[in-house]
């Protein structure tokens, strides 16, 4: 039995949850979010309150997901979501340039990364890179990909990580 499906979820003050052939759409000043309702699953919406429900125990586990999923969509197209990568390295830079991101990394050559739609990336500073979104799941991935470009490596900790992470040192070979 899933817990998390049972627990309610508050409407934040200018958010609509709209239920349309099999389609929850989340609307907010942030934008507009949608998912597929599975099969199984109830949603009800009663004074600014969403609770989730399953035809049969089997779809529980399923239930609790769209659960997740629809307190994060609510969350996102409120407040919005932000991941901070720090570039770590000598020369390593990141500017903007229209809307996409020119990274400096020690490569021959410049990279530059596409800015995909429903993302704002900012550079607040030249080693700072700031990727925010509606979609959580679409921010993590932006956010992820950019740091696919160059990961810290552990001798020296150069490369592009997430802010606050910790990178495990390795030591140098012994003569």
């Amino acid at each position: 039995m899933s817990r998390v499906a049972k627990k309610l979820i508050n409407l934040p003050k200018g958010v609509e949850l709209k239920d349309a052939d099999g389609v929850l759409s989340v609307k907010g000043p942030k934008g507009t979010l949608n998912i597929n309702k599975p099969n199984g699953v109830s949603v009800s919406n009663e004074n600014g309150v969403v609770q989730l429900g399953a035809a049969n125990p089997d779809d529980m586990a399923m239930a609790g997901t769209i659960r997740a999923i629809l307190a994060n969509m609510m969350t996102g197209v409120s407040e919005g979501f932000t991941r901070k990568l720090e570039l770590v390295g000598v020369g390593y830079r990141a500017a903007m340039q229209g809307k996409d991101l020119n990274l400096s990394l020690g490569f021959s050559h410049p990279v530059l990364f596409q800015t995909p739609e429903g993302i704002t990336l900012t550079t607040p500073t030249q080693t700072e890179i700031l990727v925010s979104g509606a979609d959580k799941q679409q921010v993590g991935e932006v956010a992820a990909k950019i740091r696919a470009y160059r990961k810290p490596e552990p001798y020296k900790g150069k490369g592009i990580r997430y802010s606050g992470e910790k990178i495990i040192m390795k030591e140098a070979k012994k003569a």
